[in-house]
């Protein structure tokens, strides 16, 4: 790795500040001062910013139980993004796996691995997804049979894949879909004549929701949840 990119990887510093500490002569390893941005960095070096030793920070892998009012973007927009609830440096870096709109709250899977993510959210992975929801009105056998074996969305060619619907009361139940086709889960149920007052997420693959996380709050994933992906 390039030293420039490797401070960059390492420290919370831009591209150009860290060429600038390299100009400065604030970068060394066990041979010296490194006056190099395009210097290779191996595994031999320790590299060090005014004697401070650099060690470049793993992947990161986050669930965060999204409460209503945040949108699942980078930046804020008409709305606070979602990264405003998490305390991670240098969160441009980071990928949303898995958005929700603002008014749905539950599970979302923050990463920096940009491949990792892409096993949660490529369509050709088919990951499960479970929603728990809430309906005006109440749901109907007609109903279940209808997603069991592929609802038919207005404006779209082909009808959804078969869902797992579980129906916990009249108006409750779970939907586990693996999908993730445009605002899909509120159109399913418009399709059959119903109507979603509450969406909650609570599981992505083999992710479920920590339960002991309030709205708003986040933990790092454990390793056997981020393998569960590979």
């Amino acid at each position: 790795m390039r030293l420039d990119k490797f401070i960059c990887e390492s420290t919370e510093l831009t591209r150009s500040e860290a060429k600038s500490a390299i100009r400065k002569g604030l970068i060394s390893n066990q041979t010296g001062t490194l006056r190099s941005g395009s210097y290779k960095v191996d595994a031999n070096d320790i590299i060090e910013l005014k004697g401070k030793v650099l060690t470049i920070r793993g992947f990161r892998y986050i669930m965060l139980n999204k409460p209503q009012g945040y949108i699942s973007s980078n930046v804020d927009e008409q709305m606070p993004s979602l990264l405003n609830l998490i305390d991670i440096e240098k969160k441009q870096n980071v990928f949303i796996a898995g958005r929700l709109d603002a008014d749905t709250t539950g599970l979302i899977l923050i990463t920096d691995d940009g491949q990792w993510s892409h096993q949660v959210t490529s369509p050709r992975k088919k990951c499960e997804k479970r929603y728990r929801i809430t309906l005006q009105d109440p749901i109907n056998d007609e109903a279940v049979a209808l997603f069991a074996q592929g609802v038919q969305l207005k404006s779209e060619t082909n009808p959804c894949l078969p869902a797992k619907l579980q129906v916990l009361s009249d108006h409750e139940v779970l939907l586990t879909i693996s999908e993730g086709k445009y605002h899909q889960v509120k159109r399913m149920f418009a399709a059959v004549g119903n109507f979603v007052t509450t969406l909650h997420r609570e599981q992505i693959g083999n992710v479920e929701l920590d339960h002991n996380l309030a709205l708003g709050e986040s933990r790092f994933l454990t390793e056997q949840e981020v393998n569960g992906f590979k």
